[in-house]
């Protein structure tokens, strides 16, 4: 049991931090929130990932049905009352684990740049698909918020987009920081471990490579899920094809991982602070030029640190009291 609960003892010491710190304040609840969503983002797509070595360039996909599932939900059973907030949760499982599995079993059997293409063409055929057939309201998309308030009051409404979507994210970042431990401590981490340095030599000893990527896959692809479902469809309460298929999530995702330590428990979580906070922060200094600053700085830091500011934090405490907690 210690195995699981001293590596998570920093990711609550953190997460409670910046609970706090925006509590603290009306102003800095956004910026706190904002922070949380690249964290549990990056959390996500570290499942995959960072397990694996895959790059799922096609990743924003799931995060944009899970986006999908709750806008539905509210579109079509708004009857349920506060219960349609649960089955919005639900159909954002269901779809993106669908969509995953669909796509893991044939895409997942491809390997590097192959594997990246494919992954890229799902992303951009699905958006294509909604907006040309005019599915879920095609480009026009499906806004959320008149119902919102038909169903919940304009206050209760309000106080569930600014508040509780963003407490959402906490929860769901804080279930997948606990999962990932468990995957690490695992079966199933100790073969995705050993697919991830050399998948080759994982089938000779018998590792079915397959299986456990496509576990890590539509695990990665349901918490893309809820957190389109929370910080997009209920935080926003609109969902536009053309804005959560935006494959810059990805590529954002992405850039998390790897600055913070693909394949550990924390650093997806270090790198969603310092994305988050040198996004957010740049773009009040440097409105419009945010971006050009954010990526040489990422370089930078990734120059310094080639696996990961955790990474190099894991391997600085390697033998001493601190690595038990360091995973």
């Amino acid at each position: 049991m210690r195995r699981y609960v001293r590596p998570m003892i920093p990711v609550i010491i953190l997460y409670l931090t910046l609970l706090l710190v925006g509590l603290s304040s009306e102003s800095r609840w956004q910026p706190v929130a904002f922070i949380m969503f690249y964290i549990a983002l990056g959390q996500a797509l570290n499942m995959f990932l960072g397990m694996t070595g895959y790059v799922d360039f096609g990743y924003v996909a799931f995060l944009a049905l899970g986006s999908y599932g709750m806008a539905l939900a509210f579109s079509s059973f708004s009857s349920l009352g506060l219960w349609v907030i649960l089955l919005g949760f639900v159909l954002a499982i269901i779809m993106s684990s669908l969509l995953s599995l669909a796509v893991g079993a044939i895409a997942l059997r491809l390997r590097g740049a192959y594997f990246a293409i494919a992954t890229i063409g799902v992303n951009e055929g699905f958006r294509y698909l909604v907006e040309g057939v005019r599915l879920w309201g095609g480009s026009e998309g499906i806004i959320i918020s008149s119902t919102m308030k038909d169903i919940f009051g304009s206050d209760l409404s309000n106080y569930i987009s600014t508040f509780v979507a963003d407490i959402m994210v906490f929860v769901i970042g804080f279930i997948a920081a606990f999962l990932t431990v468990y995957i690490i401590n695992s079966r199933i981490g100790y073969a995705l471990m050993a697919v991830r340095e050399d998948e080759d030599a994982a089938r000779v000893m018998g590792v079915f490579a397959t299986k456990y990527k496509i576990m890590a896959f539509a695990m990665s692809a349901i918490f893309a899920g809820l957190i389109g479902a929370s910080a997009w469809t209920l935080k926003l309460t609109y969902v536009f094809p053309e804005d959560v298929f935006n494959i810059t999530y990805t590529v954002e995702a992405i850039a998390i991982v790897m600055l913070g330590g693909a394949g550990t428990l924390t650093g997806p979580i270090m790198g969603g602070l310092i994305y988050g906070f040198l996004r957010y922060y740049l773009s009040t200094v440097l409105p419009g030029f945010q971006l050009l600053v954010v990526a040489p700085l990422l370089v930078l830091i990734v120059t310094i640190f080639p696996e990961g500011v955790m990474g190099y934090v894991k391997r600085k405490v390697r033998n001493t009291r601190f690595e038990k907690y360091i995973i």
